[in-house]
């Protein structure tokens, strides 16, 4: 009997079978600090690979991490690869954005969801007339930046892609979860193993 399944793709990438930060669950200080003491353990020469498996969690702490990652790649030159597992989703994607587009992997079977920034707020109304319209106007201000903030995210994330922002800001709303193969035929990773 024949074998008929297709070669597997991760023998073209070797690296990637032993990451040297393995990331795992929410993001979030502990994600973080596991992060920080991983990066700090990793050989100092040759590719870093970080790969990464969550639901989502603390899109700061993704941020942080990932501003990690660009600093070592600008401050060394030293290259940078990004392996998702099974899910990358919503702070993971955020994280994913920290590696070029053609430093980035998935294993089969993954996917990838990108979704707007969240927010949970109750404003309180209470005191002088003239107080409270200094409370709409610094909750429309956080409303504000944390929309520019997303969107340079996005931008980074579709940096050297075929997603335009506007079809991201459009499918994003209602969460947009994308199929490892989708994700290589769009551009958003390299390719899948």
């Amino acid at each position: 009997m024949t074998d008929t399944s297709p070669a597997s793709n991760a023998r073209n990438y070797p690296l990637l079978a032993e990451p040297h930060i393995q990331l795992y669950g929410p993001v979030n200080e502990a994600m973080y600090a596991t992060f920080k003491d991983q990066l700090l353990a990793a050989p100092q020469d040759g590719p870093l690979v970080v790969s990464l498996t969550t639901l989502g969690g603390d899109p700061e702490m993704a941020r942080a991490m990932g501003d990690s990652i660009r600093l070592l790649r600008e401050y060394t030159g030293r290259e940078t690869l990004f392996l998702g597992k099974v899910a990358v989703y919503s702070a993971g994607a955020t994280f994913m954005a920290a590696f070029p587009a053609d430093s980035r992997f998935l294993t089969k079977n993954s996917r990838v969801m990108i979704h707007e920034r969240q927010m949970q707020s109750t404003i309180q109304l209470n005191g002088p007339l003239n107080g409270l319209s200094a409370i709409l106007k610094a909750k429309l201000h956080e409303i504000e930046d944390s929309i520019n903030i997303q969107n340079e995210g996005f931008e980074d994330l579709i940096r050297g892609t075929s997603v335009t922002m506007e079809q991201l800001l459009k499918k994003a709303p209602a969460n947009w979860y994308i199929e490892a193969e989708e994700a290589r035929s769009l551009g958003l990773v390299l390719d899948v193993i």
